[in-house]
């Protein structure tokens, strides 16, 4: 294609009904036809980044290959797409102003009054633009959050108004909206759907497609009427009916037709239909598993049901690498104790302690990593969760009762977990940890070396505190051994308990590389040890 088509994701009506999941279906779709495409989200909240953001907020922060700390949907993207996200793809209204505000300081604005018209809205013109002028895609699908009609969102729908009018047939707007059903009237209510159209006309943005989230099917009377109060062809009136999970919304897009209005409306040639053979196997092998295993995520904001998306999606992903189905027990850290530890860990294959910050619950998953070394359930450890496996290990097997992090202890005797020396001296916390993509050597004869089939790997981090390597020879006499090494800077990056069916501790993030097309080898491992010690 000569020209980069953009495509808006607008809400309404309601937050929380899927703009990223289809963005990501659409994404899906276009890439099965031949397309390059990928997609960025605006969010409209002032923090930099979510980064700083409580997971009660914001649910999970997700990381990119480049460091950036990310909006969750970013996470829905790569599953989907398998094309990984940057900075460029997560842009905040705090990026928006600060960028401004530093043109400003410097003088690049020669003088003038700075506005949000023109200036911030051709700021994010320009942060829209930066995916589509690298060349690489045919498409740049664009998710803005919030819902229209948020005081928030307004320069965002504003700048797609111009785009609109700038990039004519090569800009398109899906707007997303709910329909209603009311139980007691027996009817699905088109009303709030016409009024949030009318908000966003009123805003001077036509939507071109509308998708309709709802419960049960729209007839035809139905869409019928929702074109002729929005202005949009019946065609262009796609359903979005409730699906049993979120990778069977491609193929329900598919049927509706979703990018073929779109291909239409940019006036994009349709060469091929969708190529989704590997997908729908993934999903078969989804619904009919051969096998079940029973697996305990153990974290302290498991009552939320995002704060640990990648690692329950990068589950499912494994599930169909076994032929099984993986039945994830939500254990909150805060809740075990000495006398009631076998009321939360009994029955279960395998164990996950979860990553995290804060001493909240820390003692809870060091007693869950106890019952999982102690009883030969498998064992996997994430961030936090290895560097509890190493206090856990060091009090229990090493002897030292006092070890901790100095992170929730600064002034334990034995700090076997301690801030990185290039963290000591940083006193902001946003986006100043050890961010991004980092190598990592693993040891020959090493059970990790079987699981990646390689030597050397490349996992994603976030983190602020290590393995202390002043413990280490004392680790390696007992059997805790560091078989992940980042040579650069000499990090532990990966402990593996010898006399153990699976012990392993990752300092980085698997759940973050996981994906349909490409499962975590972790993931599936752990997900097979867990299937071996069930049997």
């Amino acid at each position: 294609m000569s020209q980069t088509k953009y495509i808006f994701v607008t809400g309404g009506v309601s937050s929380s009904l899927g703009k990223g999941i289809i963005s990501a279906s659409l994404a899906k779709l276009l890439q099965a036809r031949g397309f390059k495409a990928t997609i960025q989200k605006l969010d409209p909240y002032i923090n930099i980044d979510p980064g700083t953001l409580n997971p009660y907020e914001h649910g999970e922060c997700y990381v990119t290959d480049d460091g950036a700390e990310t909006d969750l949907d970013l996470g829905h993207y790569e599953r989907f797409s398998n094309v990984p996200t940057s900075q460029a793809n997560n842009v905040t209204t705090g990026r928006i102003y600060q960028s401004v505000i530093d043109k400003e300081r410097k003088g690049d604005y020669l003088g003038s009054t700075v506005q949000v018209i023109p200036h911030i809205t051709d700021e994010i013109k320009r942060c829209i633009k930066i995916l589509g002028e690298s060349g690489k895609y045919d498409f740049v699908i664009t998710e803005i959050g919030g819902t229209v009609g948020d005081i928030e969102s307004l320069p965002y729908i504003e700048t797609v108004r111009q785009m609109r009018w700038e990039l004519g047939e090569n800009c398109a707007v899906i707007h997303l909206t709910l329909v209603p059903y009311l139980a007691a009237a027996g009817e699905l209510k088109t009303k709030p759907t016409q009024h949030s159209v009318k908000t966003l006309l009123e805003q001077g943005v036509q939507p071109d497609i509308i998708v309709c989230r709802t419960e049960h099917s729209l007839n035809e009377g139905l869409r019928k009427k929702i074109a002729l109060f929005c202005n949009v062809s019946p065609s262009a009136v796609i359903e979005s009916i409730d699906a049993p999970s979120i990778y069977d919304v491609p193929i329900l897009m598919k049927s509706e037709g979703l990018d073929v209005e779109v291909l239409n409306k940019t006036n994009t040639p349709i060469k091929t239909e969708p190529d989704l053979a590997n997908w729908e196997n993934f999903l078969y092998k989804l619904k009919h598993p051969k096998h079940e295993v029973n697996i305990g995520l153990v974290g302290k904001y498991v009552e939320l049901k995002d704060a640990y998306k990648s690692i329950t999606e990068a589950f499912v992903h494994a599930s169909t690498s076994n032929d099984c189905k993986v039945n994830v027990r939500m254990v909150h850290s805060e809740s075990i104790c000495g006398d009631c530890i076998d009321e939360h860990l009994k029955g279960l294959d395998g164990i996950l302690v979860a990553p995290g910050f804060g001493h909240r619950g820390i003692e809870g998953k060091i007693s869950a990593i106890k019952y999982a070394r102690e009883n030969n359930i498998p064992f996997l450890g994430i961030c936090l969760g290895m560097q509890c496996a190493v206090i856990e290990f060091a009090r229990n097997v090493l002897g030292h009762k006092d070890a901790h992090s100095t992170e929730m202890n600064p002034e334990t005797k034995y700090p076997v977990i301690d801030i990185m020396e290039e963290q000591k001296k940083i006193s902001n916390l946003g986006g100043t940890m050890r961010l991004g993509t980092y190598q990592c050597k693993i040891e020959k004869g090493s059970k990790l070396i079987g699981i990646y089939n390689t030597d050397e790997i490349q996992e994603r981090h976030r983190h602020r505190y290590e393995f202390n390597n002043a413990y280490l020879e004392e680790y390696k006499k007992v059997g805790l051994k560091p078989v992940g090494i980042n040579t650069k800077n000499n990090l532990v990056e990966v402990v593996e308990l010898e006399q153990h069916p699976w012990f392993i501790g990752v300092q980085f993030h698997p759940e973050y590389k996981s994906t349909v097309a490409n499962p975590h080898p972790l993931f599936v491992n752990f997900v097979k040890a867990a299937l071996d010690n069930k049997s």
